[in-house]
């Protein structure tokens, strides 16, 4: 296993510890208290973010009748995990976990109960290695069957657009058609997102770079998107009841391979 740095503010950490988790350090609360500090909102922000995902896990495994889904850049195991939202609608849904932060790897056993009917199983690899994860996946996937690949709160540690293209281009180029592609991440439509991220990348790491929505967008070159398009993620097919919540600095999407 890798050894484990507590001196080092890491994302996962610092994510777990916005959401309410237990699984982090001093140096991991210090910066996300920090963060908070400007952009006091930012907590409620991850929470939101975190439903978005299950939505586009339900609609996915129910609506568009997928049932393979890999998951990259999972972060430390919280309430409503990939493989738990997807086999509630559909107990024969197969997931595959992929995360490089050692203390994610440590607690990877939460992430692979299941049900009887499918499985769940974690890779430990960085998200530019296409190879090892789509090799490593296929254990456990049919990467000639539709899979909805999960990048979620992962592309702001890729500062250039080009290389998360080619990152995007080249593992959706490996799935079957009628694959999905699903994400969201941090963008730049507001001073005190902007402000919170100058802080969390001054001790964090990696580092994170916000995108415009459009730039967010344009990461869906060659892909349908599904409607609302690319919205805020408390506008991404919300929930009934919660229509009327505020829309955050934090865009999603959802797009088909054709």
């Amino acid at each position: 296993m890798p050894k484990l740095d507590t001196t080092v503010p890491q994302t996962a950490r610092i994510w777990n510890h916005l959401l309410g988790g237990k699984d982090n350090f001093a140096v991991d609360r210090e910066v996300g208290d920090q963060i908070i500090a400007s952009l006091p909102q930012l907590a409620e922000n991850a929470r939101l973010s975190r439903a978005y995902l299950a939505r586009a896990v339900r609609y996915l495994a129910g609506e568009a009748g997928v049932r393979q889904f890999l998951d990259i850049g999972t972060g430390l195991p919280t309430a409503d995990n990939t493989h738990e939202v997807a086999q509630q609608v559909a107990p024969d849904a197969r997931i595959v976990y992929v995360d490089n932060d050692p203390l994610v790897l440590a607690h990877a056993r939460a992430l692979l109960t299941t049900s009887p009917e499918g499985a769940t199983d974690y890779i430990d690899a960085d998200l530019r290695d296409s190879d090892t994860i789509l090799r490593e996946a296929a254990r456990t996937l049919d990467l000639d069957r539709p899979v909805a690949l999960f990048l979620m709160g992962i592309l702001g540690h890729i500062e250039d657009d080009a290389e998360a293209k080619a990152i995007i281009g080249k593992i959706m180029s490996r799935l079957a058609p009628g694959s999905y592609l699903a994400m969201y991440d941090g963008s730049d439509t507001s001073e005190a997102n902007n402000e919170a991220v100058r802080i969390w990348n001054v001790s964090a790491n990696p580092k994170y770079h916000l995108r415009s929505a459009a730039r967010i967008a344009g990461l869906f070159e060659g892909l349908e998107l599904v409607e609302p398009g690319v919205v805020p993620v408390t506008r991404w097919k919300p929930e009934p009841g919660a229509e009327n919540a505020p829309e955050i600095d934090q865009y999603c999407a959802v797009g088909r391979k054709p």
